[in-house]
């Protein structure tokens, strides 16, 4: 057990929350960064920690949690205002920074790099660039889907457009799942459907999305991740992975398989 783990006052302690851990390659510094959701035992501190290492698998050394976007005014403020019953977060709504709790990295095509996370307590996803070495926000951000409560993102790429699958909030219980697509990752998003087709496909097949693995050397080819949470039992949760693919409006598609091949999908 790491000595941080037996300093109650550490982030890392045990009875701490650790959750959603994100890995990234920075070609620039050659670091794998990851990114995770730092949180109390009741769930109110909602920070983002960061941790460095010089290989995928570790050691990983732990930088510290924040609460990102501190005294930043979001880049679709004025937008945000016309939107019915959304709360509006000024500049100054928090000195000390914007809640942050589910989370997903995205590195674009032109290696910018991208902290996607649940704030104001579920209600508002962010979307906030990082600075060049992936180790803090840049200070520009935005708030998509105000008052959707939208929490578990995977955020991907394909042809040029950028697709969000997500989940609502209904704690440990699985729900309908959410997707959504834009043309520049800091929008506008415009909200699709359930992605999900086939058994269970209205509780996203038992899970909550996690990730869309891109496969390297397969063109067009995803990897739809999904979480599946035991409530009782968190540490024997598994996961379901299935073939995401498109209909012929561009929109995602998970269908459930007992059984799938990644070649044969090809």
């Amino acid at each position: 057990m790491p000595s941080d783990a037996r300093n109650p006052d550490h982030d890392l302690a045990c009875e701490n929350v650790i959750e959603r851990p994100k890995v990234i390659y920075n070609a620039l510094t050659r670091k794998f960064v990851m990114w995770l959701h730092q949180d109390s035992p009741d769930y109110q501190a909602a920070r983002a920690g960061v941790a460095v290492s010089d290989t995928p698998a570790g050691p990983f050394k732990y930088l510290g949690s924040f609460r990102p976007n501190a005294g930043v005014t979001p880049q679709n403020a004025a937008e945000q205002d016309k939107v019915p019953n959304a709360k509006k977060v000024p500049a100054s709504d928090s000195k000390g920074g914007q809640m942050a709790r589910d989370m997903t990295l995205f590195v674009d095509d032109d290696a910018k790099a991208y902290h996607i996370y649940s704030s104001e307590n579920n209600a508002t996803l962010h979307i906030s660039l990082l600075t060049d070495d992936y180790l803090k926000p840049a200070g520009k951000y935005v708030r998509i889907f105000a008052g959707r409560s939208m929490e578990a993102p995977a955020v991907f790429k394909r042809k040029g457009r950028y697709y969000l699958i997500a989940s609502g909030c209904t704690g440990w219980d699985p729900n309908a799942a959410r997707s959504a697509v834009a043309d520049n990752i800091f929008g506008p998003w415009t909200e699709l459907e359930n992605p999900c087709r086939g058994k269970d496909a209205e509780i996203t097949f038992g899970g909550q999305s996690t990730f869309v693995l891109q496969v390297a050397g397969q063109p067009d080819t995803y990897i739809a991740m999904f979480d599946r949470w035991k409530k009782w039992d968190l540490a024997n949760s598994r996961h379901v992975w299935l073939p995401l693919e498109f209909d012929t409006q561009g929109k995602p598609l998970v269908t459930w398989h007992d059984q799938w091949n990644l070649m044969e999908k090809k």
